[in-house]
């Protein structure tokens, strides 16, 4: 499945600097809102809007089966998220790109329900799980409709935090839809360095067929040195640089994740 839509969580700041950047000719691929899923939702009479960006530095160059290249397209999604109760979230997507030559276009729209195991519960680790599903427009991915299930597995030791996000993803409408479940991790490591600062590495994948992987060669593979600055409750500031280390994945993306908090409770009134 030819859709690496993977979500890196911001708590991080540049651990490394881009690596060389290889030559190999790519697939086409599509990353709007690369992130992570920590495993809290969103609060509930919370909403949290976030404007996710990329671009791709270095990319697929042709057309590939009418699909657009992927080279120094920019990338801006609107992500809206409204917290529902204390386990529950959904999220809305508009994914948009921009490109000489193409224009700022529409791509697509998703929509994310998201559930968690309550804190109450005291579980060992953070878990919650989410389904997501969508549309995007051909000339972006030929895989038009797509659905994914995503368990979010979380855990703080200390100053270090852990996440793993093993997604099943299914076409429902394009070339892949006979591929069945296609198995997409994602994966990160952060290190806390103060209240305000943290750095980290995460990892994206896409291997193909569920038990039946493509070659290393067709898979999308990307590692992201990225950054957080925690200057409030409020906001999310995150910053990343990634490469790809297969033929299949864009060779070299910058991202950063923006968002804000709005909490539309009312204090109770003072007896």
């Amino acid at each position: 499945m030819r859709n690496v839509h993977s979500r890196i969580s911001g708590r991080f700041l540049p651990l490394a600097s881009v690596a060389v950047i290889s030559t190999l000719p790519l697939s086409a691929q599509g990353n709007y809102e690369i992130q992570v899923y920590g495993g809290d939702t969103v609060a509930p009479q919370t909403t949290m809007i976030e404007l996710h960006s990329n671009f791709t530095a270095s990319g697929q160059r042709q057309e590939i089966q009418g699909v657009y290249p992927t080279y120094h397209q920019e990338h801006e999604t609107i992500e809206i998220t409204q917290g529902i109760n204390d386990w529950a979230e959904v999220g809305f997507y508009i994914f948009t790109s921009e490109q000489n030559g193409h224009g700022a276009q529409w791509v697509g729209d998703h929509i994310r329900p998201r559930v968690r195991v309550p804190t109450s519960w005291h579980w060992p680790v953070g878990f919650s799980i989410s389904t997501e599903i969508g549309y995007q427009r051909p000339v972006y991915s030929l895989d038009t409709w797509t659905w994914e299930i995503r368990p979010i597995i979380d855990k703080y030791i200390g100053r270090w935090y852990l996440a793993f996000n093993p997604a099943l993803e299914r076409t429902w409408h394009g070339p892949d839809v006979h591929q069945g479940l296609g198995f997409a991790p994602a994966a990160k490591v952060g290190y806390d360095f103060s209240k305000q600062i943290s750095g980290g590495i995460e990892y994206y994948a896409d291997y193909g067929k569920l038990f039946a992987f493509d070659s290393l060669h067709e898979q999308q593979q990307q590692f992201f040195a990225v950054s957080d600055l925690n200057v409030s409750p409020n906001w999310e500031i995150n910053f990343g640089v990634g490469i790809g280390v297969t033929a299949a994945t864009d060779h070299l993306i910058i991202k950063s994740i923006i968002g804000r908090r709005f909490s539309w409770h009312k204090a109770s009134p003072v007896e």
